[in-house]
């Protein structure tokens, strides 16, 4: 008897060995839990982010003031040309996730992409230093460029665009994949993950806001975008590192064509009647999902029309075998109704990252008309978002360490609070970052209006009295964004999450298209009848509080929406282990 106990204390131990998700080490072998995963992954993975984001940031936080001085593009253009970069920058993780749920896993997306990232990064480099591709400056802000130098300079930031587009969904997965969704003790470990990854996120962006903004308007382009260049080769040095360390998920195909394959038996079925009885509906019968890559999911009551596609016909099998476009297992259904139960939460994202771009845009266009000096030392417009970095590491810090702790002693939850609460409070800051922006440019067109500083190149009253607006923002990040970045990851199917992380990615991308749109539309409507609008290029004379007011009337109506979405959603629940 002693000796069947030693072999089944034998057998759990060796099962305890290895991660219950189904990750792999590199070398394609079930992923060992000591040696592999965890904290000792997670430097690497950080420090990848956080040199690509140094990258990213040091190269696009001042980009607007490029575009308007050395590209000469008038304000509404050079605004409008930046939302519409940014957004592609947010539209390519896309193609990335696509790539990395189906064919090539999320490893080898972020390496191959990163490549692409490097090649363009070199070429910006190139276009803003070499005579010939570079404008021609006679002063700082008085310089020429040719088609040319427009159309190279436009190919390396759409190249960026496009290596962007496979890091972006993956490096947040891949990190959190490094903790064993079956293991209590590291998925705690994975809540935190997400804090820190966007705490990495910010050291780099105050890096770029400080010393690179610095660098780009007092010693020139050419170092300003070569920096960048060479942070982001250290991304790429810093990510390789860790291959030995890290735990890899397999691409489990095509995610779009097992949801067009529920829509089509669905459809097929559609006058087919939902069985009363869930447990007839057809699954695979043993423990395991029938999909790579994912664990079985719960049958939940919503969409309940879509579990016509697993209702089990006897012309719905061929040759003994089902026909995936006639007959999907409950798995395959509940994935499409996970997508489509996030679908109104992502929209209420657009709204939010809409608010958040302007820290970019008309944020800096608003600091470049204010007191830009201390003594003889010139503030960078565009440096000023250090301060949204700061207030996101402040309260990155406060959330983990201080928030969450006392919050779990009350509501008992692993968290503290649930993610669509965090998300939820984070909206709500953001309606008051966007009442102190149009408030300041009130104050700030008082000024200029009391003492005709109308043609006054920049008006007397400090670029600091911003730093409200950005810290509110920094805060509405770490509320929003990163509990957006947590919950598209938890809540989407296993073998979808890069698709899902991707999806959460596009609300920045629409949001900079929305703020364009918004631009374009009331540059229409206020220029008429030979009024210079809102934003002219002489903010002095424009109504820039009035684009803000906008924001926060939108900003409201989409707190509502939010609300009542929230309200309806329920949790996924996974059962079963992985493949």
């Amino acid at each position: 008897m002693s000796e069947i106990v030693d072999v089944s204390a034998k057998v759990d131990t060796q099962e305890d060995l290895y991660t219950k998700d189904g990750t792999v080490d590199y070398k394609n072998n079930p992923a060992n839990k000591k040696t592999t995963g965890t904290w000792k992954a997670c430097p690497f993975i950080l420090g990848n982010e956080c040199c690509e984001r140094l990258a990213y940031y040091g190269m696009s936080t001042n980009l607007l003031l490029y575009f308007k001085n050395n590209l000469h593009q008038h304000s509404a253009t050079a605004s409008k040309n930046l939302s519409n970069w940014s957004g592609t920058c947010y539209i390519t993780p896309l193609l990335g996730a696509f790539v990395a749920d189906s064919y090539l896993g999320r490893y080898w997306t972020i390496a191959i992409f990163s490549s692409i990232y490097v090649l363009g990064m070199t070429l910006l480099t190139i276009s803003a230093s070499v005579p010939g591709l570079k404008p021609t400056c006679i002063s700082k802000e008085n310089c020429h460029a040719t088609s040319t130098d427009v159309a190279v300079t436009y190919l390396a930031l759409y190249l960026v665009a496009l290596g962007t587009g496979g890091i972006k969904p993956c490096v947040s997965s891949y990190g959190a994949d490094q903790f064993d969704d079956a293991d209590v003790v590291e998925t705690k470990h994975k809540s935190s993950f997400f804090t820190w990854f966007y705490l990495s996120i910010n050291v780099g962006a105050l890096i770029a806001s400080t010393v690179l903004v610095w660098i780009q308007d007092n010693v020139g382009w050419g170092w300003g975008f070569g920096i960048p260049a060479v942070t982001m080769v250290l991304a790429v040095v810093s990510f390789f590192s860790g291959t030995r360390l890290y735990r890899n998920q397999k691409p489990g195909g095509s995610p779009l064509t097992r949801i067009f394959q529920v829509i089509v038996a669905s459809w097929r079925k559609r006058t087919l009647r939902v069985p009363g009885d869930k447990s007839v509906l057809y699954e695979t019968t043993d423990i395991k999902s029938a999909i790579v890559g994912s664990r079985k999911l719960d049958h939940t009551k919503d969409l309940s029309f879509l579990d016509k596609a697993a209702m089990e016909l006897q012309s719905d099998h061929v040759k003994g075998s089902a026909n995936p476009w006639r007959l999907c297992t409950v798995t395959q259904v509940e994935e499409l109704k996970s997508i489509i139960k996030l679908l109104p939460i992502w929209a209420t994202g657009i709204i939010f990252s809409a608010v958040y771009n302007q820290m970019s845009n008309l944020f800096v266009l608003q600091g470049s008309f204010m007191d830009i000096k201390i003594n003889n030392f010139v503030i960078p417009p565009a440096s000023l978002s250090v301060f949204d970095t700061l207030s996101v590491i402040f309260w990155c810090l406060v959330y983990e360490r201080v928030l969450v702790p006392v919050a779990r002693k009350y509501t008992g939850h692993k968290s503290g609070i649930t993610l669509l609460q965090r998300m939820g409070i984070g909206l709500v800051i953001s309606i008051f970052a966007m009442l102190a922006a149009g408030i300041l440019e009130v104050i700030r067109l008082g000024i200029v209006k009391r003492n005709n500083y109308y043609d006054l190149e920049h008006m007397p009253m400090s670029i600091f009295w911003q730093v409200p607006q950005y810290f509110l923002i920094g805060c509405a990040e770490v509320f929003t964004m990163v509990g957006q970045i947590e919950f598209f990851y938890d809540q989407a199917p296993d073998s979808m999450r890069s698709l899902c992380s991707a999806l959460a990615l596009t609300t920045n991308s629409l949001g900079n298209y929305l703020s364009s749109l918004l631009v374009t539309i009331v540059m229409g409507i206020t220029t008429k009848g030979g009024k210079p609008g809102w934003i002219p290029d002489n903010l002095n004379r424009g109504q820039l509080q009035n684009f803000f007011w906008l924001l926060t009337v939108l900003s409201v109506l989409n707190l509502g929406a939010f609300l009542l979405v929230a309200k309806w959603y329920t949790y996924k629940k996974t059962v079963g282990t992985l493949p």
